[in-house]
């Protein structure tokens, strides 16, 4: 019986996939980096073409034994390594101790753990992108160049265990030079000034902000400034000279990407960085949702893209039309923008289904999971729906020698409002409840 070896990063990953296919394939976790540069050396010839010297990782030795003695059993051996540039990385280095040919059609990617994206993965290998691997061979390079000498600068001044690499060094420049900056602020005291008004024979009231005085901006510096403009707005008589109502469209936001979702999570769950990631992880790896088994329940969460796949595409706009209703979804599908010099390897953060609803799965996840993954489904869903109309009313309003303005705003149809508005509540630390 043919038996196919497929490698993949981690052990959630390889114990999820492992079910998806069968006694034919054994799948094994290569736990990260087998190889790199070696810790007590430089490891880098500065004058030979900046040629790095590879080791293997010390306390993998079992591990990579392991590996080579399966590759020698296996009829066909597939590196599913992640579908990034430090994925293809990882992939190289094992092609070389498990001796792949470079150029033998043996590397599978996939960007969502599925039993159908696996098993059209494995229908089309390919070999090693050595542009990738070259790609991040400079980053490491780079890293060990920038921070092998400035590192234990750090762990004798500051702390022990501390990195300066290619990011670090340059982060720690910017946020002193910032520093500098802040320093040199001279802080100039300035006030605002606003009036609460009524129509006359009504109590409904209304707060307009003073813009200009005799047709020039306001300009207040000190208190007594201030309590001067005060006295003369409330001895002043106010009409309203001109009143304009217009209409709005509020577009729905874009799909996630990895640091709008480290945003996003940081400013409605409260997550660090790390948790958002770690989390994210666990969600992209699978997760046991019952009857379905252990499935994929994100897209792959390293991206710098807006794009959604057109099948991802029609499900969601089937499923908000049968949801929401058909005046919810747009004539055409909302396509977004990436950031200038954004790679778009792959798709934006989504739901791996949009069918498996927050509230459908909320038994199968932890508390974190639910919270995360709900964000992720509730934004990629809401970035479909149509735009929301807003009716804006602007009143420009004399009062003396004063003009100000007062504005308001009537949503006149929700559209992607009607998902945002189900937000995520926590409890501060403040004793205030913060959506």
């Amino acid at each position: 019986m043919t038996k196919n070896l497929v490698i993949v990063e981690s052990p959630t990953k390889s114990k999820t996939i492992e079910k998806f296919l069968g006694k034919n394939y054994t799948v094994r976790a290569s736990m990260g980096h087998l190889r790199d540069l070696p810790k007590s050396q430089f490891g880098v010839d500065l004058e030979h073409d900046f040629e790095p010297k590879y080791i293997n990782i010390r306390g993998k030795g079992d591990l990579i034994k392991e590996l080579r003695s399966l590759a020698k059993k296996a009829d066909k051996i597939y590196l599913a390594t992640d579908p990034d540039r430090e994925g293809e990385a990882i992939a190289w280095h094992l092609g070389h101790i498990l001796g792949v040919e470079p150029t033998k059609k043996c590397r599978i990617e996939f960007h969502e753990i599925t039993s159908k994206a696996i098993k059209d993965a494995l229908k089309n290998p390919h070999t090693i992108d050595m542009d990738k691997v070259d790609a991040q061979q400079t980053r490491r390079i780079l890293d060990r160049i920038v921070g092998y000498k400035l590192s234990p600068l750090l762990w004798r001044k500051v702390r022990k265990g501390l990195s300066a690499g290619r990011v670090q060094s340059v982060a720690v420049k910017i946020i002193c030079d910032r520093q500098k900056e802040i320093d040199k602020f001279v802080p100039e005291e300035y006030w605002t000034a606003s009036v609460t008004l009524h129509e006359t024979g009504k109590t409904a009231k209304f707060t307009a902000d003073v813009i200009k005085k005799a047709d020039k901006k306001l300009a207040i510096h000190n208190k007594t400034q201030a309590n001067k403009v005060m006295k003369e707005l409330a001895a002043a008589s106010y009409v309203v000279l001109d009143s304009k109502v217009t209409e709005k469209l509020r577009r729905p936001s874009a799909p996630l990407t990895t640091s709008s979702l480290q945003q996003e999570a940081v400013k409605k769950l409260n997550f660090t960085t790390k948790k958002t990631m770690m989390v994210a992880q666990q969600l992209y790896e699978g997760v046991n949702v019952g009857r379905a088994g252990t499935v994929g329940l994100i897209t792959y969460m390293r991206t710098d893209s807006v794009h959604l796949a057109n099948s991802a595409l029609a499900e969601i706009r089937t499923f908000i039309e049968k949801e929401y209703g058909a005046n919810y979804v747009p004539k055409n599908a909302n396509l977004f923008s990436s950031k200038k010099n954004a790679q778009e390897a792959h798709e934006a953060i989504r739901p791996t289904s949009v069918l498996r609803t927050p509230s459908s799965i909320a038994s199968h996840l932890s508390k974190d999971q639910l919270k995360l993954y709900t964000l992720i489904w509730n934004r990629t869903v809401g970035s479909q729906m149509a735009n929301a109309v807003a009716e804006m009313t602007t009143l420009d309003i004399k009062g003396g020698d004063y003009q100000l303005r007062a504005s308001g705003t009537v949503i006149k149809f929700d559209g992607y409002l009607k998902l945002a508005d189900k937000k995520i509540c926590l409890k501060r630390k403040v004793k205030r409840y913060h959506c």
